[in-house]
């Protein structure tokens, strides 16, 4: 799999993938976050317009699309029932994530790619419903930080990745593989 920048080209594909996306999510108890038309076609224009659209591509075809961008969301500036981990450098920001059902991993290797480009830092948020984008970023390292409120007033559970999380959790895993060992 690669990582490159949308195209204009794409945006077909891109729709169909938002569009399985949408009903993955309601399949899921995930019925709201995107209801029947988010990202809308203008958003996911405007993100390709500005640069901050990629695309994973796998054999020739793109199966995943996600926004990433090393900025200050303002959606952050404020959270609730919690607080940032690493609050004092800059960090890189996903959003809009989403995959084609047919290849398993794409979400991971998004945000994999995204971590390494933001310098080892990324905040994301998701529903409180997404249950499978939850256990998808807690299986990538990222921890749990508190609430946020995106433009529409809605709640996300906002989480947060730095390289020194992903260090203590290796340290942690290769000591829990030791006491397993003894």
């Amino acid at each position: 799999m690669e990582i490159r920048k949308t195209k204009i080209e794409d945006l077909e594909r891109i729709l169909q993938i938002y569009e399985d996306a949408r009903a993955f999510m309601r399949e899921n108890g995930n019925p709201t976050q995107w209801g029947e038309t988010e990202p809308k076609p203008q958003r996911i224009r405007q993100d390709i317009a500005d640069g901050d659209s990629y695309v994973c591509v796998d054999g020739g075809k793109v199966v995943g699309v996600f926004f990433f961008k090393v900025m200050e969301e303002t959606n952050y500036a404020i959270i609730y029932d919690g607080a940032w981990k690493d609050d004092g450098s800059a960090y890189g920001v996903i959003h809009r994530i989403a995959a084609d059902r047919i290849r398993h991993g794409v979400a991971s290797f998004c945000i994999g790619w995204a971590f390494v480009q933001s310098g080892g830092h990324l905040r994301i948020d998701t529903h409180e419903n997404n249950t499978v984008m939850q256990r998808v970023l807690k299986k990538n390292g990222f921890q749990y930080c508190g609430n946020i409120f995106v433009q529409d007033g809605t709640k996300r559970f906002a989480y947060e990745l730095t390289q020194e999380m992903l260090s203590e959790n290796e340290e942690s895993e290769g000591s829990e593989g030791e006491e397993k060992k003894h």
